[in-house]
């Protein structure tokens, strides 16, 4: 018991704050720059939506007011089964963009495959109906794939919606530092994955995508980063999220994507092999994630078994004192659940409370993995 107490808390502490202060350690000392400059290549800008009938015409519209040149950007939208006026909404739209409408519902790879099959821009953009761009956000992406060693470049996405949820607010939280840590991979050589919302690359290092992907945002990048090219983030290319979800929405959603990480093992089993440059920081920022709430929940367990039978242990002081640390935690966890508002020991409250929360996500996702509850589209129906 007390060798895996030590472990559990060693695999916690390595995940979730040795490693994000060792990339950024090594981002400081041996970073790589991004050769960016201005271009203007054909861009495509592919959205995938299903019963997006409320937000994809003004979301072609924030498109179309971007400060890229227009006779240079194009927007493919493809209707993945949509059974709410979203079609119809999408023939009374904008005329200049490309539309596509499946009757049935065949899933968001299959989506992305046929837009991107049609699609002339030399740079793919990927986009949600659900978030809006900034004017300049397609002219950063593309102006740091200038750079010949970068395939992939991934923007910044704010949740612009303050008090959606108790649930929204931690993730919020998260989200910067899971952000921060993105940064910090970027600037030391490659990140290993892509935020949905916002993210682009070159049209030749394109692969269709097998049709049960769940994250293509991350399948895609680390395809491309095996192949050799770094895969950057870009923080001024902003896309905002500001819809309402439900507290519910929002733990599913992570739940969702965590699904997708189980499922990237099985898609490309040589990420699990170590021969890659990336395999240190697949293994610290995915892998670990996924076996963190175990770790957790073994802390624990073993730490309590050790009090229970103190006399196996030789330092009771010490496991009680972790023991009433452990207590202390996740009672915190409960008052960031319990707790609205905005002093400093709320905030702490609350972090916790992301915190758990996120690892939970990450064990119904092992679950969803398990059971083959796999729905590839973001929104929980």
């Amino acid at each position: 018991m007390p060798l895996l107490f030590w472990i559990s808390l060693a695999g916690i502490f390595y995940t979730y704050l040795g490693y994000p202060i060792t990339i950024w350690a090594f981002s400081k000392m041996v970073g790589r720059r991004i050769s960016r400059r201005a271009i203007a290549p054909r861009v495509s800008v592919v959205v995938p939506c299903h019963n997006e009938q409320a937000t994809i015409v003004d979301r072609i519209r924030n498109l179309q007011a971007s400060d890229y040149p227009p006779d240079r950007l194009e927007i493919i939208v493809v209707s993945d089964g949509s059974t709410d006026g979203t079609v119809e909404a999408l023939r009374s739209g904008p005329p200049e963009t490309k539309v596509c409408a499946y009757s049935k519902r065949r899933g968001k790879a299959a989506a992305l495959n046929y837009a991107i099959g049609i699609a002339t821009g030399d740079i793919i953009v990927f986009a949600d109906a659900r978030h809006r761009f900034e004017p300049r956000a397609i002219r950063e992406l593309v102006a740091s794939l200038a750079d010949d060693t970068v395939g992939a470049v991934t923007g910044e996405l704010i949740l612009g919606e303050k008090g959606r949820s108790q649930i929204g607010d931690a993730q919020a939280l998260y989200w910067k530092y899971e952000k921060w840590i993105r940064k910090n991979e970027s600037r030391f050589d490659s990140s290993v994955g892509a935020t949905g919302a916002i993210y682009a690359i070159k049209k030749e290092l394109w692969s269709p995508l097998p049709e049960s992907t769940i994250l293509d945002d991350v399948y895609t990048p680390m395809r491309i980063a095996l192949e050799g090219y770094r895969v950057v983030f870009e923080g001024r290319a902003r896309a905002y999220d500001l819809a309402v979800s439900s507290g519910r929405q929002e733990f599913l959603r992570k739940a969702r994507t965590l699904t997708g990480n189980y499922q990237l093992c099985r898609l490309m089993p040589q990420l699990l092999v170590p021969t890659h440059r990336l395999v240190i920081q697949f293994y610290s920022h995915t892998l670990m994630r996924l076996i963190a709430p175990l770790l957790m929940v073994a802390s624990v367990v073993s730490n309590a078994a050790i009090c229970i039978g103190q006399g196996e242990s030789g330092w009771p002081m010490v496991y009680n004192a972790f023991l009433i640390a452990q207590i202390a935690f996740y009672l915190l966890v409960a008052a960031g659940w319990m707790l609205s508002g905005h002093n400093r020991l709320i905030r702490l409250a609350k972090a916790a409370y992301a915190f758990t929360l996120m690892n939970a996500a990450a064990l119904l996702g092992l679950i969803y993995f398990i059971t083959g509850k796999q729905d590839v589209w973001t929104r929980t129906e």
